[in-house]
């Protein structure tokens, strides 16, 4: 295993009833606190109301931030950096999914740094050191973002979608019964991302036996396992908060204890989504068996692990057609779980231009093999 320094600074707070206990008594010491949120659906399903409640009640300014969209701009992060500044916002609270986190991370950032935070992260590789806190109301899972610093963000103007950093949460609340009113497609969507988080680690190096992937084998069957209850109890609760919590492990640190891992299929999703603005857990499950067919030779090994120990695959007779076995099976699962398969099936134009997003994507190490813009542009087609 490679040398390694672990801290987690976010305090979670898991289950029913967590808001109402404790989040007035954790915003005591902040006056005027952002309520930051997406479309609108907290307001259907009773979660804003009881939040402005608690906010109300132990005397809050509140400043709303709302609207932010599921592929969060970088204007957005500009439009809420400005409403921070111009309130004297001392807490940022986002309450969704990793959306709304991702974009309130970079907005806490942005509101003390000067300059642009993007061509300081990403030109002059110089990263905040100030922020205003935040805290996190866990609505739909999947990202895991609630317990890291990372976030993704879509620059219009440049068509990149890519990673950046800004604010921890210093808390998180995850009641797995704020998922309920999730539409059961972004619930799914949101465990894919769960699963695809925990394989981009696990195929990260070193591919060796190590307690991070041992970990992670657990994490990846629990995913799998849970998400099959729910396709037909969509409201096992059980399930939701095994998933939920599923949701941060997969993000935490705790799987990239002793790795290297450069998220592949991530990399060439973002840039897909930079171009269509496409579901980020779809374009997830439509990549990542194409992916693999295409480098699993170069990680044998691991692949056939992946698929005794995830899938339960042993009567193979070769250790590569157990590896294919294993790249078969996720591809079923998918489909079993109603997700596509195809660009195509994702309603994304045929004219969409792959070369571009090819050229454009982020071309690092790679867990395998280090793919060239035109094997990415070669995956990419395949999965048209």
């Amino acid at each position: 295993m490679n040398n390694f320094i672990y801290e987690n600074k976010t305090k979670v707070y898991f289950g029913k009833g967590g808001i109402k206990e404790y989040l007035g008594c954790l915003l005591k010491n902040h006056r005027t606190v952002m309520l930051a949120y997406g479309g609108g659906s907290i307001k259907k399903n009773g979660v804003y109301d009881e939040i402005v409640g608690i906010l109300n009640g132990a005397e809050k300014t509140v400043v709303e931030f709302s609207g932010i969209m599921p592929n969060p701009t970088y204007a957005k992060v500009q439009e809420g950096a400005k409403l921070a500044r111009e309130n004297n916002v001392d807490f940022i609270l986002a309450v969704g999914g990793g959306s709304v986190i991702d974009c309130c991370k970079i907005v806490s950032a942005q509101a003390k740094t000067d300059g642009d935070i993007w061509e300081n992260e990403l030109v002059k590789k110089e990263f905040p050191t100030e922020f205003i806190p935040m805290g996190a109301v866990v609505t739909v899972s999947g990202t895991g973002s609630e317990m890291n610093a990372g976030a993704v963000i879509t620059n219009e103007s440049k068509k990149i979608k890519c990673g950046l950093f800004g604010a921890q949460a210093d808390f998180a609340f995850l009641d797995p019964n704020y998922t309920m009113s999730v539409p059961f497609e972004q619930v799914i969507s949101g465990a894919f991302d769960t699963l695809s988080h925990a394989m981009e680690t696990y195929f990260g190096k070193p591919s060796k036996n190590n307690l991070s992937d041992d970990i992670n084998e657990a994490v990846m069957r629990g995913v799998i396992k849970n998400m099959r209850v729910l396709l037909t109890d969509h409201n096992n609760y059980n399930a939701r908060s095994e998933l939920m919590w599923a949701s941060s492990m997969a993000e935490n640190g705790i799987l990239k204890i002793g790795k290297i891992t450069d998220f592949q299929a991530h990399q060439i999703e973002h840039q897909l989504g930079a171009y269509t603005d496409c579901n980020h857990g779809k374009g997830l499950a439509v990549i990542h068996p194409v992916l693999y067919r295409h480098i699993y030779k170069d990680g044998l090994e691991k692949f056939a692990r992946f698929a005794k120990n995830v899938w339960g695959i042993y009567d193979r007779d070769s250790e590569e057609e157990t590896a294919l076995a294993g790249i078969n099976a996720l591809r079923n699962f998918i489909k079993e779980m109603g997700m596509p398969t195809s660009f195509s099936q994702m309603g994304i134009p045929e004219d969409t231009d792959y070369k571009a997003i090819a050229n454009s994507t982020n071309i690092t190490a790679g867990c395998c093999k280090k793919l060239t813009a035109d094997e990415i542009f070669d995956i990419l087609k395949e999965c048209v």
